[in-house]
């Protein structure tokens, strides 16, 4: 479903993502972590085609993205970390223009929007302003308008922000049985519980490179750690310290 072959991105000097190659096939929920700045963020945007490689090449659903772009984006729903929503628009408004966007019958538009506002338990509010959703209803409704047209992947950058308990198991049921259907989910998260709990295989990239690639278990075997969560695995193989605690008040001690 997704295929990176030797994929570069230099900003001048600076290379943000060095030499990637990887494969994602149908069916999966696939993890993409790493530390701040380590290339998570520029590797998502060159695979939904907001970003050109210098190097390399890039398949979403057998499409080459510089040779058949817009193919390849037909295939795939964003949902990026920061998403930007028409405050002005309703939400019913908003879903109808995402599907006029990517040119679907109107009658399938409103079908699937009705189902999707209902789905995320905004049904109460499609003709209330976004301006007055919260920031979890804001981010319901940008998933609600990334599946709006039935993708065959979902490329998402921290889907669970905002969210409350019950909204992020809705959107880890939803996940689950998207996969199910054979399409894929590829995510990128600093929850490490939710990678851990949804995603079979990981990738950790680390300095514009992929350092660790598998299941929870072949990178605990990986990292030589008997740790069983994600989290100490991640923090093993990124090198990372366990923080410290600074005590705020030492100063004020007798």
């Amino acid at each position: 479903m997704i295929a990176l072959e030797g994929v570069t991105k230099k900003y001048g000097s600076f290379t943000a993502v060095d030499n990637i190659t990887l494969e994602v096939g149908p069916g999966e929920i696939f993890g993409f972590l790493g530390p701040n700045g380590a290339g998570k963020t520029t590797t998502i945007k060159m695979i939904t085609g907001l970003l050109q490689p210098t190097a390399g090449r890039l398949r979403v659903a057998g499409y080459d993205l510089a040779e058949r772009p817009e193919e390849a984006r037909r295939r795939l729903g964003f949902i990026p970390d920061r998403p930007f929503l028409y405050a002005k628009l309703t939400g019913w408004e908003f879903l109808r223009f995402i599907g006029g966007l990517w040119e679907m019958p109107e009658k399938l538009i409103s079908l699937r929007a009705g189902k999707l506002l209902e789905l995320f338990e905004l049904g109460d509010w499609r003709d209330e302003l976004i301006e007055s959703y919260s920031h979890g209803m804001r981010q319901k409704l940008i998933l609600a308008g990334a599946l709006i047209h039935d993708p065959e992947l979902i490329v998402v950058d921290e889907p669970m922000v905002g969210l409350d308990p019950k909204s992020i198991r809705l959107v880890k049921n939803i996940f689950r049985e998207f996969s199910e259907r054979g399409k894929t989910v590829f995510m990128s998260t600093h929850t490490l519980a939710i990678a851990e709990e949804t995603c079979g295989r990981v990738a950790i990239i680390q300095e514009g490179k992929i350092t660790a690639l598998g299941t929870l278990e072949e990178l605990r075997r990986l990292s030589r750690t008997t740790h069983t969560h994600l989290e100490e695995i991640f923090l093993k193989l990124t090198h990372g310290e366990e923080p410290g605690v600074v005590d705020l008040w030492e100063e004020g001690h007798s």
